[in-house]
């Protein structure tokens, strides 16, 4: 396309082409500021990119390092035991089937709808504080809680006693066993812990808790739903919502 050019006649020839050469050298500049703001954003857009990733990885930095049985109930009991349960059906099975021992001590209840929990003792000698704290993490994580129910009947047996083979016709289902032999009763009262160590969330029975949490509060069988109740439990020790909601038991509860 020709560019227009307007000729004052009034003026020179030499006046014409002076103005046409002032409005070139404007242009000229304005289009080596413009390449040069261009390059600077460029140049902003490549570090910006550059530290994205570095960002990324110290986000992951500071993801906490979860230990394998977080993903099941599990507390360390008063004179350092680590306990481990299920939190459904499957995971009672893993637990059972892959995470238990010659020496363990396995837990369960006669209530359906309770989790096997085991104590791993690692060939060592288990006290009477981790035997009732394993029973009151059994009976708590049970269906019992959500019932109401005050105490609750644990048994504990050694793992050979555990077993999936059944009587002639006879199914069962996942998550369950046979148990076979002499048990050992327990029984506990239902109530729990939720505390902070060292900035995570623990919970279990009110035991174990206490002597590893910095901060603790008890919770109780209650009307209160797990979001309002972890709620109220994070104001008194801090901690992530997700985290302590995941630590209680299925059904209502109070803080006590």
């Amino acid at each position: 396309m020709l560019a227009k050019i307007e000729i004052d006649l009034n003026k020179s020839i030499e006046e014409n082409a002076g103005r046409y050469f002032d409005r070139a050298k404007k242009a000229k500049k304005k289009k080596q500021g413009a390449g040069e703001a261009l390059e600077k954003s460029l140049k902003k857009l490549e570090k910006i990119k550059k530290e994205r990733p570095a960002e990324k990885e110290k986000t992951k930095k500071k993801d906490v390092k979860r230990e394998w049985y977080e993903k099941f109930r599990w507390f360390i009991s008063s004179e350092g035991f680590l306990c481990i349960g299920g939190r459904d059906a499957t995971s009672n099975e893993i637990v059972i089937k892959k995470h238990t021992e010659k020496h363990d001590i396995v837990f369960h209840t006669d209530m359906a709808g309770s989790p096997f929990f085991v104590v791993k003792t690692k060939g060592k000698k288990v006290g009477k504080a981790t035997l009732e704290e394993a029973a009151q993490a059994t009976a708590s994580y049970s269906r019992a809680w959500r019932l109401g129910v005050a105490v609750l009947d644990v048994f504990y047996v050694k793992p050979e006693q555990v077993s999936k083979k059944t009587k002639s016709g006879e199914y069962m289902p996942k998550g369950a066993f046979m148990i076979y032999g002499k048990t050992t009763y327990l029984r506990p009262e239902l109530r729990l812990a939720v505390g902070i160590k060292d900035g995570r969330i623990i919970a279990g029975p009110v035991g174990a808790v206490k002597k590893n949490a910095d901060k603790y509060v008890i919770i109780e069988q209650g009307r209160e739903k797990a979001s309002a109740l972890a709620k109220k439990i994070k104001a008194k020790i801090g901690g992530e919502l997700d985290d302590i909601i995941r630590m209680l038991p299925a059904g209502g509860g109070s803080v006590r």
